[in-house]
């Protein structure tokens, strides 16, 4: 008798931890797979996709943000597989050879956009979304004609030719463009750098509404699909501000942009394609500058977080973070330390680009103007240091990356391969580890298109 007893208890137990586990594991789920959702968001039915590119980003990058910031980033959870990214011809891409891997799905040579070896165009996945009547969006805090937002809608053997490529994006009628690049638009008789035509004046004639700030853009719930507008926002000559220092009335965030682009680009009914660029990760890599890189990490954070608080609400949109390629070859850690301390990088209020610009000529205000921008007393070493170096930008970003314990291998690319993230329907196939190409012909599939290559 008490024998059976157990054995009921036991098995009672066991339903009980059944069920437990069960509930765990439904908890456990992203928002789309959850118990409530439609059918078709079970089935995984893919209507837009996000693509967004943290540039010169990878696993050191998050681990140290995710210490800057004191908790997780929001792609933590979403965390699917790692892919190699070098080009054609090295073992260590630049971001033309990269885009183009990741907007067609071919490897091709270092600074050439969009075609091949040979010179031969490559079909864009942004192309193949037009094709089948989705709208289709490029957002960058770089100019909008750079290296990964050109890779989708133009076609170029070298990526200096902005012209050419500010050219090409018009032509191809990409209905939201937002970021950096008035000048390239621009007749060098309005000082700016194209030889002879007014790429503004053309782009109103095809239906842009070309807007240059902030406010403007706030503005585009007048921007009608519908009735084939378009919008062409460029809110710099050059590339827009660094974050530590935008003028956040002047210059849209690149959550704000984000958010006006899928605003716009969710009218059209057959699917959006958008792509959206963390630019200037890349550019605080090749500085070595750790404060920066964390600022515009959290820039970017915040536009992924719009992506998918949108994904979540809409049930139809895949959302894919990748980077790519690696620059500055960050470390967690550094000359020996037994800890790392990136929190201590809050306190940066400059890069140290900013910083040395404000140095006399002698040298002689480090301290003051270190201090002024940081929480740190540099003591005499670090002085000497700076006082005596060939840049002192890069002395500054030595000793601010040294008390935060965080190194650098490089003031370039490097060939470490990147993480991958992606939340939505269709988000477990990119669960592996696979080669940058893949992942143009994975949200080829997911929308149900086909590069012809």
């Amino acid at each position: 008798m008490l024998k059976k007893i157990g054995v009921v208890a036991v098995s009672l137990g066991l339903v009980a931890s059944s069920m437990g586990s069960v509930q765990v594991a439904e908890a456990s789920k992203p928002e789309w797979v959850k118990p409530g959702k439609p059918d078709w968001v079970e089935k995984g039915k893919v209507e837009n996709v996000i693509y967004m590119i943290p540039d010169g980003f990878n696993a050191d990058y998050a681990t140290n943000y995710r210490i800057f910031k004191g908790e997780e980033a929001v792609w933590d959870d979403h965390l699917k597989g790692m892919y190699t990214t070098h080009s054609a011809n090295s073992n260590i891409t630049d971001s033309a050879a990269a885009g183009t891997a990741m907007a067609t799905g071919v490897k091709t040579n270092n600074g050439m956009l969009s075609v091949d070896p040979d010179g031969d165009e490559l079909e864009t996945v942004l192309e193949a979304s037009k094709d089948k009547d989705m709208a289709t969006g490029l957002i960058a805090t770089s100019t909008i004609t750079h290296a990964t937002p050109a890779a989708f809608a133009s076609h170029v053997e070298d990526r200096n030719n902005e012209t050419e490529i500010a050219r090409q994006m018009i032509a191809n009628e990409v209905d939201v463009l937002l970021g950096g690049g008035k000048s390239n638009f621009l007749p060098e008789s309005e000082g700016g750098e194209q030889e002879e035509g007014n790429l503004l004046k053309e782009a109103e004639e095809q239906g842009y509404e070309v807007i240059e700030d902030r406010e403007e853009l706030q503005k585009k719930n007048e921007i009608s699909l519908k009735d084939n507008d378009k919008l062409l926002g460029l809110f710099a000559d050059g590339p827009l501000s660094d974050e530590m220092i935008r003028d956040k009335e002047e210059q849209p965030s690149l959550a704000e942009m984000t958010e006006a682009g899928i605003d716009i680009l969710n009218q059209e009914r057959d699917g959006f394609f958008l792509m959206v660029e963390g630019s200037q990760i890349d550019w605080a890599g090749h500085d070595n500058d750790a404060a920066w890189a964390m600022n515009e990490v959290e820039a970017f954070e915040e536009a992924v977080k719009e992506a998918i608080e949108f994904a979540k609400k809409d049930g139809e949109t895949l959302v894919v973070i990748g980077s790519d390629h690696e620059t500055g070859g960050m470390t967690v850690g550094a000359n020996g330390s037994a800890s790392a301390n990136p929190e201590l990088l809050r306190d940066v209020k400059a890069t140290g680009a900013q910083m040395a610009a404000e140095l006399n000529e002698e040298r002689s205000n480090i301290a003051e103007v270190i201090k002024q921008y940081t929480d740190f007393g540099l003591n005499e070493t670090e002085i000497e240091q700076i006082k005596k170096a060939e840049d002192p930008a890069v002395a500054i970003n030595k000793v601010i990356s040294d008390r935060a314990d965080v190194g650098w291998t490089s003031s370039n690319h490097t060939g470490v391969q990147v993480p991958v993230f992606a939340y939505g329907p269709k988000a477990d196939e990119f669960v592996g580890f696979y080669d940058n190409t893949d992942l143009p012909n994975k949200i080829a599939e997911a929308l149900k298109l086909k590069l012809d290559q």
